[in-house]
């Protein structure tokens, strides 16, 4: 099994930053890929980040390409992920997952077999 702990989110205004961070405890080493996604109220989970656990690549939504970076530091087993320029459809409940048999769809809630509980951003105007 693979836990997840996400940290990191708060309430800050437009145009600030955040660092969100994902904790992974466990069978760390069947873990291939992993994410992040993120949840506003009424809508259904949308991708935002995700990065090869093995080889660093990353990818991004197109909403928050060069706004965000996703990161990993496998020495410490946490991902990150760095918010900047924040606006007010950033706001939700930020999810980090874990990925043990990567299947190539690394968008798809569907990819990932581990979930974190979540960690509520919220960005006022």
């Amino acid at each position: 099994q693979v836990q997840l702990v996400e940290s990191g989110g708060g309430s800050v205004q437009a145009g600030a930053s955040l660092r969100l961070s994902c904790t992974v405890s466990g069978r760390t080493g069947r873990i291939s890929f992993m994410g992040w996604f993120r949840q506003a109220p009424g809508k259904e989970r949308e991708f935002v980040a995700a990065t090869d656990w093995r080889d660093g690549s990353t990818f991004y939504s197109d909403s928050v390409k060069g706004r965000f970076t996703i990161s990993r530091d496998n020495a410490k087993n946490t991902m990150y992920l760095q918010m900047s320029s924040l606006k007010p459809v950033d706001t939700g409940l930020y999810y980090c997952a874990a990925d043990s048999s990567y299947s190539g769809s690394y968008s798809s809630i569907l990819e990932y077999n581990y979930w974190g509980q979540g960690t509520q951003v919220t960005v006022s105007s």
